[in-house]
């Protein structure tokens, strides 16, 4: 099997598009053409289905494509861990991280360590309003962040802790004696929101404008870090919605924590950006893909 084949394969999975897949490999339309049908041949299948319109894999291709990705991606962090360890490099590794450090993820953090020697960690906490700057600004080297992630030069890695979402209230908000709340209910109360420069999408994501109905959800104050917004809540001026791990980290006298149903779960993902990726992230990456059950469900 030829590597070249396989990852032609992968980027015309991402693009769709022959000739995009061409300019990233640095060939022409036609060399990517030969790539996808000698590695069909070797399967002995159609992988691609492709039209004057559209390029879309086939059902086999799909599951081709589930099992060859995380493959691909522990035989690239191998080779470049054992190509750094033999030219005796070594290398930070600069994470950024959104909301709590908790469900296993400094045990993964621990675990990169050990199996990389060669490489040191250093941990920064995102603000809530700028989850994607510090990684344009290459600041840092990957970040895990709330989803969801749009951003065209911005690489989503594994996703993990997906988690129910919860709503703060103030111990003297009406909700505060309640056990349970429904999506709906967001009409009833300002919604702290997050401020820019964090894209509207994501911002709406973490605030939504509307509940699942419709009805328009009332504007809170708008924050730039999760203690602002706890903050704002505390001072019964709005409700803000979190993941479960930040409700079990933050525990306050001021502030109750309550399961809210109707809504997406939350979830994490690592990025980085494209134009930054290097040994050290696809390492990190390959531990944090290998241990999704220690970072929850």
């Amino acid at each position: 099997m030829e590597i070249r084949e396989l990852e032609c394969f992968l980027i015309l999975a991402e693009e769709l598009h022959f000739g995009r897949t061409g300019e990233r490999l640095y060939v022409s339309q036609g060399r990517v053409s030969q790539l996808i049908r000698a590695l069909e041949r070797r399967i002995g299948a159609r992988l691609v289905d492709r039209t004057s319109r559209r390029v879309r894999l086939t059902p086999l291709g799909e599951d081709f494509l589930s099992a060859l990705r995380p493959t691909y991606t522990a035989l690239r962090a191998t080779i470049d861990n054992t190509r750094a360890a033999a030219l005796g490099q070594s290398g930070l590794l600069r994470i950024g991280f959104q909301g709590v450090t908790g469900y296993g993820f400094m045990d993964v953090v621990s675990k990169f360590e050990d199996q990389n020697p060669g490489y040191t960690t250093h941990i920064t906490e995102l603000p809530l309003s700028d989850p994607f700057g510090p990684l344009h600004r290459n600041e840092i080297d990957t970040a895990v962040v709330l989803l969801p992630v749009k951003e065209p030069d911005l690489v989503l890695g594994p996703v993990f802790s997906r988690q129910p979402q919860y709503l703060a209230v103030s111990h003297r908000h009406p909700f505060a004696h309640r056990t349970v709340l429904s999506a709906e209910e967001l009409a009833d109360s300002p919604l702290v929101g997050v401020a820019a420069p964090a894209p509207d999408y994501w911002r709406e994501a973490q605030a939504p404008l509307r509940t699942p109905s419709g009805a328009p959800v009332p504007r809170g104050p708008l924050v730039g870090t999760l203690q602002e917004g706890l903050s704002q809540v505390a001072a019964n001026r709005g409700v803000m919605l979190l993941c479960h791990p930040t409700t079990e980290y933050h525990h306050r006298r001021d502030v109750t924590y309550l399961p809210i149903t109707g809504l997406p779960e939350s979830a994490l993902g690592l990025i980085w950006h494209s134009d930054h990726e290097s040994p050290q992230v696809r390492a990190f990456a390959n531990t944090i893909a290998s241990d999704l059950t220690t970072l929850g469900p």
